[in-house]
């Protein structure tokens, strides 16, 4: 069973049966060169890892994130793409525009289905009823 430890909470988290996964070539947070990672998408986390089925290195938690988009001039790479939490921005790129339209759209579902809040552009809460 593939899992992960987050080094900052010690909390474990099963990374096996993705929902979703594939090849992406995320920038480094420090260096910020391209490394090309595994990525795995279960429930609201974003696992990625050196190789197809080895333990991941690393997690975005999409529950904080604000936006995935397409990012080819902020890259300046084809193919590429945006995950926004508020403390960071990850940029990747897939290896077709039909794989950066899936993860987006993979990713995008993910973050809706945790959201607990619908927000107005001007950041007020939605309040409207669905009930009559």
């Amino acid at each position: 069973m593939a899992s992960f430890t987050d080094p900052n909470s010690g909390a474990k988290f099963d990374c096996s049966n993705p929902e979703f996964q594939g090849w992406l070539t995320k920038q480094s947070a420090w260096i910020k060169d391209w490394r090309r990672r595994y990525f795995m998408l279960k429930g609201s986390k974003l696992f990625f890892a050196k190789k197809v089925g080895g333990k991941p290195h690393g997690m975005i938690d999409l529950a904080h994130c604000m936006t995935v988009k397409s990012a080819e001039l902020k890259a300046k790479k084809r193919h590429a793409l945006e995950v926004s939490t508020p403390e960071t921005t990850f940029l990747m790129f897939a290896d077709s525009e039909k794989e950066k339209d899936d993860w987006i759209g993979a990713i995008g579902r993910a973050i809706v289905r945790c959201s607990s809040t619908y927000t107005n552009e001007d950041g007020a809460e939605d309040n409207g009823s669905d009930s009559d």
